[in-house]
């Protein structure tokens, strides 16, 4: 490092991440050849045109990435939460998609992805506060897995 060169730290940093974000998606699409990824997003509203639910996720080289998938507290225990993975996966195999993956702390949801064809392939103990991230994979298309 040169005396001109300076470290910063700071919080969020959104025109950083954009420039990271645009950096690495230009690297990874060289080095695989996989392109850039898309995004792909469920939703689903009530009769008086609020959220009800969503999902996003992005699709890149076979893959398709849940980012977080989100049910209003009066609509949780209605099946919209698996009818919006449904839909998600369901695009995710007319997008090419052999795979799903996810992340889901032990206090959200790793059950219901596991209740839905997930296994869990790794964890990381003790994060957040004494819980866990749980991260899930399922096989899809093709009819492996669905």
């Amino acid at each position: 490092m040169t005396t001109t060169e300076h470290l910063h730290v700071g919080g969020k940093d959104d025109a950083l991440e954009q420039r990271l974000d645009d950096e690495l998606t230009a690297f990874n699409a060289e080095a695989t050849g996989a392109g850039v990824p898309e995004g792909l997003t469920v939703s689903v509203t009530d009769g008086a045109g609020e959220l009800v639910g969503g999902l996003t996720a992005y699709v890149w080289g076979g893959l398709c990435a849940i980012d977080m998938l989100w049910v209003r507290a009066d609509q949780r225990h209605a099946g919209w939460g698996g009818r919006l993975l449904r839909a998600a996966e369901d695009e995710a195999v007319r997008r090419g998609c052999t795979d799903l993956a996810v992340s889901s702390y032990t206090f959200q949801a790793p059950g219901f992805y596991v209740r839905h064809g997930f296994r869990e392939t790794g964890r990381i103990p003790g994060v957040p506060g004494g819980h866990a991230d749980v991260c899930l994979h399922k096989s899809i298309g093709e009819g492996i897995g669905t």
